[in-house]
């Protein structure tokens, strides 16, 4: 069996700074994170209802912010427990160490923003269910 990342996923919740009259800001300092953020990139446009994601990672770590709107994650580990994670919003977001399924569903008017471990390696990606589920053997 493959050893797995000790890590978990879990929720972030960042300081939110401001009030309702002026507006918020929240911050993201290497220094809070549990990685060094080596890529940073985000996701728009996407359609109402749409499920993205569908691959798991070998050694990338991603923090996952909705900086508007909403998403629902689906993370699976290799052993099959799976937990859902609603981002709803900008100041939570959610931890997902390596070798953890993902299926992201996005809402109307969502922006996904992700902080990666990594920079892109296509090497890196599980992209196949049934070799993910083998991970486990």
């Amino acid at each position: 069996m493959l050893l797995m990342n000790k890590a978990i996923p879990h929720i972030i919740k960042f300081p939110k700074i401001g009030d309702n009259t002026l507006g918020y800001i929240t911050k993201a300092e290497n220094s809070e994170l549990p990685f060094q953020i080596k890529r940073v990139y985000w996701t728009y446009h996407t359609p109402k209802d749409v499920i993205r994601g569908h691959h798991s990672h070998k050694q990338l770590q991603q923090i996952i912010i909705a900086t508007s709107g909403t998403i629902i994650i689906e993370i699976e580990n290799i052993l099959g427990y799976k937990q859902e994670f609603i981002l709803d919003s900008p100041d939570i977001a959610l931890y997902i160490p390596p070798n953890h399924w993902r299926k992201i569903k996005f809402y109307e008017n969502t922006v996904l923003l992700c902080l990666a471990s990594e920079e892109y390696d296509e090497k890196d990606y599980i992209r196949d269910y049934t070799e993910f589920k083998k991970l486990d053997e």
